[in-house]
């Protein structure tokens, strides 16, 4: 919130609106936060083409997630099932009593219950420690920010600005703030992101910790996630925006000269850790 007030601000500035800039940046960071609230698990599943997990296809499905909630002390989440052969799994909503759960058909394939009993105690750890409703707020706002500078930044290329100058533009220290608001309106996208990636990388360590305690059984979640290392299939309905929901990266990654997906650029802008590093830190468990 205060990074979209803060792009705003240098909007109002480059765009001389004064001080009335300021309710508006504070409107503006809140709407966004209150709506990512409200809106952005319905968004996540409309994205990712998500359905209810309706018939007795899906029984398995539905007593593993029961009994993890018995164990768990949650209450049952909207069970969804996104029709795609790539195996993988996310959890959204604001809170345990307004979440929803999704995994792919290529998941409910490839795990054996003891995986899957892995995979959805991880994403139940989600739901419970709140992870839900910060990678939802984190994927609107970043979103939000990165809209709103790309607008300013084509404003003020086509001229958008206006050629009015007071004596404080034409001083030093107006050009200084000039340059430095132009200069967020440019890194903050950059910013944005790299906030939003760590706090996920963070969140996905710890659900695989929770969710091994909910299960007391480490070699399920484990084998599950070999499993997901070894498929190197990619969820067609995934975007960048919905990344950090899944429990495996859904996108697909540009190797680097070595052919391998571990440089420092790649990791940098990815949402999840290696997941190699992942099953090594729950092998030591």
């Amino acid at each position: 919130m205060v990074l979209i007030a803060a792009v705003v601000g240098a909007l109002g500035y480059l765009f001389q609106f004064g001080y009335a800039i300021v309710p508006v940046a504070i409107f503006v960071a809140i709407a966004m936060a209150w709506g990512s609230y409200w809106f952005s698990d319905r968004i996540a599943l409309a994205a990712s083409r998500a359905k209810p997990a309706d018939g007795p296809e899906y029984s398995r499905y539905h007593n593993v997630v029961e009994g993890l909630c018995i164990a768990a002390g949650l209450p049952k989440p909207k069970l969804y099932v996104v029709d795609d052969p790539a195996p993988n799994a996310f959890a959204t909503g604001r809170n345990p009593k307004h979440a929803a759960l999704a995994v792919t058909s290529g998941l409910l394939e490839m795990m054996n219950r003891v995986e899957l009993e892995g995979v959805v105690a991880h994403e139940l750890s989600h739901v419970k420690n709140y992870d839900i409703l910060v990678t939802t707020v984190a994927v609107t706002a970043v979103g939000a920010i990165a809209l709103m500078a790309d607008l300013g930044l084509r404003f003020m290329w086509w001229g958008g600005r206006s050629d009015r100058r007071d004596n404080n533009d034409n001083s030093g220290a107006g050009a200084i703030v000039a340059i430095l608001a132009l200069a967020l309106l440019i890194l903050a996208p950059f910013a944005a992101q790299l906030m939003q990636l760590a706090i996920s990388r963070r969140r996905e360590l710890l659900a695989d910790a929770s969710g091994v305690a909910l299960t007391r059984y480490p070699p399920g979640l484990i084998s599950a996630l070999e499993k997901l290392a070894g498929d190197k299939a990619v969820v067609h309905h995934a975007t960048r925006a919905t990344a950090q929901l899944w429990i495996e990266s859904p996108l697909e990654r540009e190797p680097d000269k070595e052919g391998k997906k571990g440089s420092w650029l790649n990791r940098a802008f990815d949402t999840h850790p290696p997941l190699d590093e992942r099953i090594a830190a729950l092998k030591a468990m």
